[in-house]
């Protein structure tokens, strides 16, 4: 299949099988390089909303409180589908380096796909549909400002999927304290292959960076409107940014750093 039918399929497909569609072989053709879409296809059941998504706060013995949560989990896997299959579109592949980028993103979104078919499986076997709830669109407001391949790995690898290192670990152990042993294992998988995401992200970054630290280099590529407190939650994990291979001096940089973003300076987490 050739990389522009790929990508273009899962951004701008309809439905969940769409967005999942399975691929081996990739061909990297030639085309212009598009512009980000307003909005990614979905159907009506999993449309996008400027509203804010409500999370449970604990009580997670209760179905449609966990319902509520694999929904939000849901929707930032298939963003981030979404959002990988746009970068795939909206930037260049001339040299090798670029081409090699991009197989990076094709197995990162490999993943993204299995963890979105877990949790909307695991939705379903509750008794709920993916979209039952409101599905944020916050992620996808930054892919118009992602202008390039620094910017994006800035945003998506060391920004939202080192929080979730953070967030998959806590929710594992929440999950398991009610005895929902199968939420709990996806969250274990997704948490396990969001490792490597964050150290793809690394990698890529310190050889774009040049004489820059990781620190700066990371704060000049992220939007005006994004913050370091984004990249992670209130129970922070340094061991697992180790094990991405993130430096010492980011990850102590990352767990002091304060502004005026509170999601992670709340009293209460659950």
């Amino acid at each position: 299949m050739k990389l522009s039918q790929l990508a273009q399929n899962i951004l701008l497909g309809k439905n969940l099988e769409d967005k999942t569609i399975d691929f081996s072989s990739i061909e990297f053709d030639d085309f212009d390089c598009l512009e980000v879409p307003t909005r990614p296809g979905r159907s009506a059941q999993i449309a996008m909303s400027s509203k804010n998504a409500k999370f449970p706060k604990g009580h997670f013995n209760l179905d449609e409180k966990k319902a509520m949560a694999l929904n939000s989990f849901a929707n930032h896997e298939l963003l981030a589908v979404e959002m990988m299959a746009c970068a795939l579109l909206i930037y260049p592949h001339h040299t090798p380096e670029l081409k090699q980028f991009k197989k990076g993103i094709l197995s990162t979104l490999k993943d993204e796909q299995k963890h979105l078919k877990l949790y909307v499986q695991r939705l379903n076997e509750l008794g709920f549909e993916f979209g039952d709830f409101v599905l944020n669109d916050y992620f996808w407001r930054q892919m118009k400002l992602l202008k390039t391949p620094a910017q994006y790995l800035s945003v998506m690898a060391l920004t939202f999927e080192a929080a979730n290192l953070d967030f998959a670990f806590h929710y594992q152990q929440e999950f398991k304290k009610v005895d929902d042993f199968k939420t709990s294992e996806i969250l274990g998988t997704v948490l396990k292959e969001e490792i490597s995401h964050v150290s793809f992200g690394a990698l890529y970054l310190n050889r774009l960076k040049g004489d820059k630290s990781l620190i700066e280099y990371y704060q000049s590529n992220l939007p005006g409107n994004l913050t370091p407190a984004r990249s992670k939650g209130q129970f922070f994990q340094a061991s697992l940014r180790e094990r991405a291979k993130l430096d010492q001096e980011f990850i102590s940089w990352i767990q002091s750093y304060q502004d005026d973003f509170t999601v992670t300076q709340r009293k209460e987490w659950k």
